[in-house]
C-alpha cells in the first residue's frame, strides 16, 4: 500500500499534464502530445512539481502546521492550501518557461488552463492525503484506547485476585484454628495472634492510622517474634500514653523491629521506646549484637523504608542508625501534619 501511496503524485501529474494538452491542443487544432520531447521535459517538470507538493502536504499534516479547532480554521486551513498552490504552480511554470522545460503557446491562456486544472486536482490530493492521516490517527487513537481498556481489565482482574488471595489466606487461618485442639491453647493463640498481624498489614497499608494502632501492630509483632526466640531474650519495651489519636502512615516501625530480632545477640537484650516529645514521634530501638560481629549490613528492608519515609515525610522525619561493638540503635523521629496532632 505504501508504494502506491508513492506513485500518487505521478498518477496525477500525468493525469493533469494531459488534461492540459487536451485543453489546448484541441481548441488550437494542435495534434496532441506534438513534439513528444517537449511534452515529456513538461510531464517530468509538472511531476517533480507535483512530488513537490506532496512533500509539503505530507510535511504540514505531520508537524500539525493546520490545528482544527472549529469550522473557521478548515476554511482559513483550505484558503491556505489554495493559496500555496496558486503561488508555487505559477512559479513554477514561470521558472519552467525560462528554463524551457515549458512551452506556452498563449502565455495567459495557458497560464490560466494550468490553474484551472491544477487547482482543484490538488486540492483534492490534500484532502485524500489528509483523510488518510486522520484514519490512521483514529485508527491509533482506537488501538490505544483497546490498549487502555485491556490495561484496565487486567488491574481490576488483579485487583479482584488480592481481594480473593488475603480471603482464602484468612479462611485457611481459621480452618487451621478451629482443628487445633482446644487444650493447645498456645497453637491457637499463635493463630490468632498470626492472622491479627496480617489483616492489619493487609488493610492498613494505603491509609493512615492512629499511632495507638500501629502500636498495638508493634506489641503483637513483638509478641509474635517472642514465640520463635530463647527464652534468653530480654525485651524491655516503653509506650507513651500520650501517643494515641497522632496520625500515621502505619507499618513504619516493622522494618527495624525485624532487622532488631535477625541480628539480635551476646546480652540477648532488645529495647523498644516510643514517646510523644514536643508534637514530634520519636522511635527508639536497640539491640545486643553478637561477639566479634562485624558491622551489620543494612538491609532491603530499611532501604525501602527510608525511601518510603522520603516520600511521605519528605521535611518532618530524621533517621539515626548506628552501631558500635555490641550495639545495633535505630532512632526515628516524625513530625506529623499540625491538623494531625
Amino acid at each position: 500500500m505504501k508504494i502506491f501511496r508513492k506513485l500518487y503524485p505521478f498518477f496525477l501529474a500525468v493525469v493533469s499534464f494531459n488534461i492540459i494538452r487536451l485543453v489546448t491542443d484541441i481548441p488550437n487544432h494542435d495534434t496532441f502530445w506534438h513534439d513528444g520531447v517537449q511534452q515529456l521535459k513538461g510531464l517530468a517538470f509538472t511531476t517533480l512539481l507535483y512530488y513537490f507538493f506532496d512533500f509539503q502536504v505530507r510535511l504540514s499534516i505531520k508537524n500539525k502546521w493546520f490545528a482544527r479547532k472549529n469550522r473557521f480554521d478548515v476554511v482559513k486551513e483550505y484558503a491556505a492550501v489554495i493559496l500555496s498552490i496558486l503561488v508555487v504552480c505559477n512559479l513554477s511554470i514561470f521558472l519552467g518557461v525560462i528554463m524551457h522545460w515549458l512551452y506556452l503557446g498563449s502565455p495567459v491562456k495557458d497560464f490560466i488552463i494550468a490553474n484551472v486544472v491544477s487547482i482543484p486536482i490538488l486540492t483534492l490530493y490534500y484532502t485524500v492525503i489528509n483523510r488518510e492521516n486522520i484514519e490512521d490517527e483514529y485508527r491509533e487513537q482506537a488501538s490505544q484506547m483497546e490498549k487502555i481498556k485491556n490495561n484496565q481489565l487486567e488491574t481490576e482482574l488483579k485487583y479482584l485476585r488480592a481481594q480473593y488471595h488475603p480471603h482464602f489466606l484468612f479462611n485457611a487461618l481459621n480452618t487451621i484454628y478451629f482443628q487445633i485442639d482446644n487444650q493447645n491453647t498456645n497453637a491457637k493463640n499463635t493463630v490468632e495472634l498470626l492472622s491479627e498481624l496480617l489483616r492489619y498489614q493487609l488493610y492498613k497499608i494505603d491509609e493512615k492510622v492512629n499511632i495507638s494502632e500501629e502500636i498495638n501492630f508493634v506489641k503483637s509483632y513483638i509478641q509474635f517474634q517472642q514465640l520463635r526466640m530463647t527464652n534468653r531474650l530480654a525485651i524491655t519495651a516503653y509506650y507513651d500514653s500520650a501517643l494515641d489519636k497522632q496520625k500515621i502512615y502505619p507499618l513504619i516501625y516493622q522494618p527495624f523491629l525485624e532487622n532488631a530480632f535477625k541480628y539480635v545477640g551476646g546480652e540477648y537484650q532488645i529495647k523498644v521506646e516510643m514517646k510523644l516529645v514536643d508534637r514530634q514521634i520519636v522511635f527508639h530501638l536497640e539491640n545486643s549484637l553478637p561477639e566479634q560481629m562485624p558491622h551489620t549490613k543494612v538491609g532491603i528492608g530499611i532501604e525501602n523504608i527510608r525511601r518510603r519515609l522520603a516520600l511521605l515525610y519528605p521535611d518532618r522525619h530524621q533517621l539515626n542508625i548506628k552501631q558500635d561493638e555490641k550495639t545495633f540503635v535505630v532512632e526515628l523521629i516524625i513530625t506529623p501534619d499540625s491538623n494531625e496532632n
